[in-house]
């Protein structure tokens, strides 16, 4: 399969361009930006896109690939396009000269095309694009000439057409740049010569096959949570290995409304599999008891899970492996594992197992977003009911219940929960939301019910829309909904006198709360 390698210089939009390649019909994969020459040489790609990044080019300790990477690229013609850090650095290891912005640049810019280039085939002479950068390039390196600029940045875009490379100081792989995805596709297509031979359907295969190698004859525990990406991982390793497989799920006391019925229901119904229900609330929310930090939260619930889980696994002796459904937006905001970026938070199924486990771990999924894995999951012969349910973190209500974590509390949250869900899928507006939940607030107000006085907790309903949870926007619900899910949260739910709406995106805010 031909490969397109990303090289990571610790962008929080990394994966971005992954997603906009692959869209493109074009495998790639992301590595940091220290690889070898040898682990290079071994993936054989036909292009390499260097990212962008939070460091200059000067700074102390600023990432710098390992070997002489165009230099390499040259004698074996691969082309490499540099985005914004990418740019920058190719610059400098090439002899021309980056400095500080006199103006630094952040959001919509108007690039104007100066001379046609492959890279632009089919896109206007003015086009619009995300800039995010304080650092310029100043002086061009020898062989290379300015394809294209903006008001703020002479130098916006560059190539070097005798060696095949190219720079552009934005980030067309963001939605914001009106183009990027189109740049992107000209890129692999155009300039690399790759064919749109890659897709998540045909990773079926290719994942059943590895599963197989990597098991053999050992068993599998599956620790199913009930959302899209376990219950994708589950059926795939089903169809893999069939009766080596072992589905745990268990109930942490943080779950939906009835969450752990439904979902031993839905398996013996629809998928003829059976699954362990183990209820360990009583050890979560023990473990919990007057923890308020959200951090600290996600590290104890991440722990307990791995602590049920070894448990567990000793009713299967003969079980070697642990699967999860990971994907690509827990790893980028919980550890840097291709670059240096920055921790937004942890998550529980992130980072690897601890060795008194004695599992590997299985991760199919981990190079792959959120609406590839429901495309996999459509392949694989799950209803769109289900593949279409919107996302649920794995340390569940224990990051939507802000402050310490108690028994009422999580049910006061549940039933606001339960209510403000059906309110949305009564409204038809359920597919139109990529994830909506509530959030109970450590605050109390006053309020008036009944002509007495109360002072109860505040809720907070959040919807967002989004494709792959990398970015998002909020949800405009309509205010005469808003108005019948306030009013039955209200009424019905016993310990809530008030609710509000989050109204933020992402970024600043992060989708969950906390």
């Amino acid at each position: 399969m031909q490969t397109i390698l990303i090289l990571d210089f610790g962008s929080q939009v990394t994966q971005l361009i992954a997603r906009r390649i692959r869209e493109a019909g074009v495998y790639c994969e992301i590595h940091p930006f220290s690889i070898t020459k040898e682990k290079l040489i071994s993936l054989n790609p036909k292009g390499i896109v260097l990212s962008g990044g939070p460091s200059s080019v000067y700074a102390e300790g600023a990432p710098i690939p390992s070997f002489d990477v165009f230099s390499h690229a040259e004698q074996n013609e691969i082309p490499i396009l540099g985005i914004c850090y990418g740019l920058q650095l190719t610059a400098f290891m090439n002899g021309g000269n980056v400095d500080k912005s006199a103006k630094r640049e952040f959001g919509r810019a108007e690039l104007r095309i100066d001379k046609e280039d492959a890279l632009f085939k089919g896109i206007d002479a003015h086009s619009i694009v995300w800039m995010s950068h304080g650092d310029s390039l100043t002086a061009m390196p020898d062989g290379f000439e300015i394809i294209a600029h903006t008001d703020n940045a002479p130098i916006c875009a560059i190539r070097n057409l005798a060696r095949n490379i190219r720079g552009v100081q934005f980030h067309p792989e963001v939605h914001h740049t009106q183009d990027g995805a189109t740049m992107l596709s000209n890129f692999v297509h155009d300039i690399c010569g790759c064919s749109s031979d890659w897709n998540p359907e045909n990773l079926i295969e290719s994942k059943i096959e590895a599963i197989r190698k990597q098991v053999g004859d050992g068993s599998v525990i599956c620790g199913l949570s009930g959302g899209v990406d376990s219950t994708v991982v589950a059926v795939l390793l089903h169809k893999a290995i069939g009766k080596q497989l072992h589905c745990i799920h268990v109930d942490s006391g943080l779950m939906r409304l009835d969450e752990s019925k439904k979902l031993e229901a839905l398996f013996k119904k629809n998928f003829s599999m059976s699954i362990d229900v183990v209820d360990a609330s009583a050890l979560f929310l023990s473990r919990l008891d007057g923890i308020s930090d959200p951090e600290k939260k996600r590290k104890i619930i991440g722990a307990t899970f791995i602590d049920v889980f070894n448990e567990e696994a000793k009713k299967f002796g003969d079980a070697s492996f642990l699967a999860q459904g990971t994907l690509y937006p827990d790893v980028i905001e919980s550890v840097s594992v291709n670059g240096p970026s920055v921790t937004i938070k942890s998550h529980h199924n992130v980072g690897g197992l601890p060795e008194e486990m004695h599992l590997s771990l299985i991760e199919p999924f981990r190079e792959l977003f959120k609406d590839e894995v429901r495309t996999v999951g459509r392949a694989l012969g799950i209803p769109d009911w289900f593949i279409d349910r919107h996302p649920f973190p794995g340390p569940g209500l224990g990051i939507r219940v802000l402050g310490e974590v108690t028994k009422e509390r999580c049910d006061i949250l549940r039933k606001a929960d339960d209510i403000y869900l059906e309110e949305i899928h009564n409204a038809g507006l359920y597919n139109e939301i990529w994830q909506a939940f509530a959030v109970l607030l450590p605050v109390q107000s006053v309020g008036v019910m009944g002509d007495e006085r109360t002072y109860e907790n505040t809720c907070a309903l959040r919807a967002v829309t989004s494709v792959d949870g990398m970015t998002a926007d909020w949800f405009p619900m309509p205010y005469d909904v808003l108005a019948r899910m306030s009013n039955r949260i209200i009424n019905e739910v016993r310990g809530i006198n008030r609710v509000t709406y989050d109204i933020s995106s992402k970024p600043p805010a992060t989708i969950e709360w906390e």
